[in-house]
Formats: structure tokens, C-alpha cells, sequence
């Protein structure tokens, strides 16, 4: 917010989304103004602001904004004691001649925010328990926005934190046909706002989808976003690593050097002896990791944890880890069969076809079977739990288990 809308803003009448503190020194009552800004109960849709160092008559009064205060208002969202996590900005700004600490809090997608487990709400100057009535409206406001976690607002993340020339050069040629784009006279903004990377402003907010397929960094947004490749010289987890990488970025490049680690690491043995023609089998076919990596980044839980996709490689075998169980409905029982699918993250799921990363929805597994088979290895095997899904691919038959 600029100075100008901060200083309207502390020259009003503390109201529902004003709050003025003339010190830091009752810590509950600012986490209570936060989760209160959070829920939105007027439904607003505009940030709350909790001034810090302001008497009650909107005077300054010569608070030391200190370097600690500014890291107890952020330490707020880290918490933990306000769920929803909330998301709020805390800045030191100097306003009609005074220097105050501003805390600006965004309204919760999900609301009802909790405060050690209760729901503040403002009702005009005052901070106070939600009512039964108002956990109910809040709980309905919740569900009129009740979109899939990869098309939500990202609202730590402009626009400036995408990559706007790989989504021109990559990602819309690949999704809009090319006499619509030469004729198409939309600016990039709007471009990007009209494929879901982000919604519409003032200002344009990314979503997880455009920070996943876009951001230069996608894991300062989203920390689990990335994949962890693990190589292990032996069968357990103890035994010495030969090699290890984090692969991340921006969705076509992670993609891209996912491949390019499977490539590194494939074993290739060639048979002269049983034929006339040498034969190169390799130790896993490179399409059926590609597809059971791939269903992990697709299909994992960007929500509530901080876990990546982790693969990894040992002397027998290779273990994917999706942090992210059974959705929709997909169960523990049907797991893999046939023409049951569904889609945590099914803007994500459009993305990476658009991307030539998934060929038809539902194929992934019944495609990694096929070349397991074609290829002498065992099928794969599944894991299902409520919070992940762990997929076992073993080497050939002839090499044998330990």
C-alpha cells in the first residue's frame, strides 16, 4: 500500500479494518487484530491494517521501530498460533512525520482463521469472538471461493516473480493455435490472467499454478516444490550416497532436467551371447520413470506441506514419494485401476499437457506397466496412505533381488 492510502487510512476512525496500537507490549491482542483482519467478516475483500507506534487520536508517539519489532510483528504468521497461516506484510514506514511499524493483512481464501482456536472477527473499532452466526457466515463465504488450491492467489507473489518471457516463448504457443495469437491483441498481463496464472487486479495476484509453471524460484512461494533425487551405492537408506540433486524451477525446466537426471543415471547392458543381434536393455525404461515422476509432481499436495516429490535410487530398486494420498474419488482400493482418475491440481494437470508432458490423463500408470513389462522388470508397486503415495519400481527378473 502507498503512503498516501496508509495515511487516509490512519487519519480515519479505527473501524473494521483499521487498528492502532501504541506499543507492542499486548502481543495477544495484535495476534487477535490479525486473525480478525484475516477473516474479512464484513467480506471486504481489502487488507486489514494494524499501526503500531499510533495513540488512539492517530499521533505518532515516537515509538523506536527496532529491528526486534518488526521481527516479532513477522514472526506472527510462523507461529503457528493463527491457522489459516495468515498473510501479512510488516514494514517500518514513516507516515504524517512519525515512523510506525504497519502490519498489512491480506483476507483468508479459507476463512475461518483461528487464533489458539478461536475465531476473532471485527465488528466496527472492536476485535472480539465470533458467534456461532458469524463462523457460519464465514464458513459460507469459504465455500462461494471454494476453488482448487492451484488456481488460489499466491498474495506474497507479483507478477514480477514470473517469468514472462518463458511463458511467451513456451508455455503460449503451446496452449493458444498460432493464428489466434498472431491476431490476438491482449497485452501479456491479460494473457497471463486469462490462462489462470493469475488473477485479476487491481493488482494481478499469480496463482500456485502460475508460480509452479512460471516463477524463476517457485520453492520462495512454495517451499515443497521441487524434486529431491537421492542415489544410494546399496539397498538401504544408511549406505553410502553416490549422488544426490535437488531439481527445481519453474515447471518446464524441472520437468526437462528431471529427464535429464534418468538419463544420467539409466544403466544400459547389452547381450551378445543369446542372440545374433546385440540387444541394449536398459536397467528401468526411461518412459516408465518419466510417468510415475511425473503423476508424483501432478498429483502431490502443494497444501499443508513443505515435503518434496523425493526419488529415490538404490542398488535394487527406486522409490518415488508423492506427498499427497488418494484424492477425490480415487481410493486406497482402486488405486491405479482403469478410468478412475481425479485431479487435486487439475489446472496443473492442463498446464503439463499443454507442455507435451502428459500424452492422455489416466494413461501414466497403465503406460509404465506396459514398458516395465516390455522392458523384463516387475511391475511396479504401490503404497497408499491418506498422506502419500510411495511407488516401487524394481530392476529386471534376470538381475534379481537382493
Amino acid at each position: 500500500m502507498t503512503d498516501h492510502e496508509l495515511e487516509e487510512l490512519l487519519s480515519e476512525a479505527e473501524s473494521d479494518r483499521v487498528e492502532r496500537k501504541s506499543s507492542a507490549s499486548d502481543m495477544p491482542a495484535i495476534h487477535q487484530a490479525v486473525c480478525a483482519f484475516a477473516n474479512d467478516l464484513p467480506d471486504h475483500q481489502q487488507p486489514g491494517v494494524l499501526f503500531i507506534g499510533v495513540a488512539d487520536d492517530g499521533e505518532g508517539t515516537g515509538l523506536d521501530i527496532t529491528d526486534d519489532l518488526l521481527r516479532r510483528l513477522s514472526d506472527i504468521r510462523s507461529h503457528g498460533n493463527i491457522l489459516p497461516l495468515p498473510a501479512i506484510t510488516v514494514q517500518k514506514r514513516a507516515l504524517k512525520g512519525c515512523e510506525v511499524a504497519v502490519t498489512v493483512v491480506q483476507p483468508s481464501d479459507a476463512p475461518p482463521v483461528r487464533y489458539r482456536g478461536r475465531v476473532y472477527v471485527r465488528v466496527g473499532p472492536t476485535t472480539r469472538v465470533a458467534t456461532r452466526e458469524e463462523e457460519r457466515r464465514l464458513a459460507e463465504k469459504r465455500r462461494a471461493r471454494d476453488l482448487p488450491f492451484d488456481i488460489r492467489r499466491v498474495p506474497s507473489a507479483t507478477l514480477d516473480d514470473l517469468d514472462m518471457e518463458l511463458f511467451v516463448r513456451r508455455y503460449l504457443p503451446s496452449t493458444v493455435a498460432p493464428d489466434v495469437l498472431e491476431s490476438n491483441d491482449r497485452s501479456v498481463e491479460e494473457q497471463v490472467i486469462s490462462t489462470r496464472m493469475a488473477t485479476a487486479g487491481p493488482p494481478p495476484i499469480p496463482t500456485v499454478l502460475g508460480v509452479l509453471t512460471l516463477a524463476t524460484n517457485p520453492r520462495t512461494f512454495i517451499p515443497g516444490s521441487y524434486v529431491q533425487f537421492l542415489r544410494i551405492e546399496g539397498h538401504e537408506l544408511t549406505d553410502p550416497i553416490k549422488a544426490q540433486k535437488e531439481v527445481g524451477g519453474p515447471l518446464p525446466d524441472l520437468l526437462r532436467r528431471l529427464d535429464d537426471v534418468f538419463e544420467a543415471h539409466i544403466s544400459v547392458a547389452s547381450d551378445v551371447a543369446s542372440q545374433s543381434v546385440e540387444t541394449r536393455r536398459p536397467d528401468y525404461p526411461i518412459v516408465a520413470l518419466q510417468q510415475l515422476a511425473r503423476n508424483a509432481i501432478l498429483h502431490r499436495s502443494y497444501e499443508g506441506t513443505n515435503a518434496p516429490v523425493r526419488i529415490t535410487w538404490f542398488h535394487d530398486r527406486i522409490e518415488i514419494l508423492n506427498p499427497g494420498g488418494p484424492f477425490g474419488q480415487v481410493t486406497r482400493e482402486n488405486f491405479g485401476t482403469p478410468g478412475i482418475t481425479d485431479y487435486r491440481n487439475p489446472h496443473l494437470a492442463e498446464v503439463m499437457k499443454n507442455l507435451g508432458y502428459v500424452q492422455r490423463f489416466g494413461l501414466g500408470i497403465p503406460l509404465a506397466r506396459r514398458q516395465l513389462e516390455a522392458n523384463g522388470n516387475p511391475p511396479p508397486e504401490f503404497a497408499i496412505e491418506g498422506s502419500h503415495v510411495l511407488v516401487v519400481l524394481r530392476k529386471t527378473y534376470e538381475e534379481g533381488r537382493p
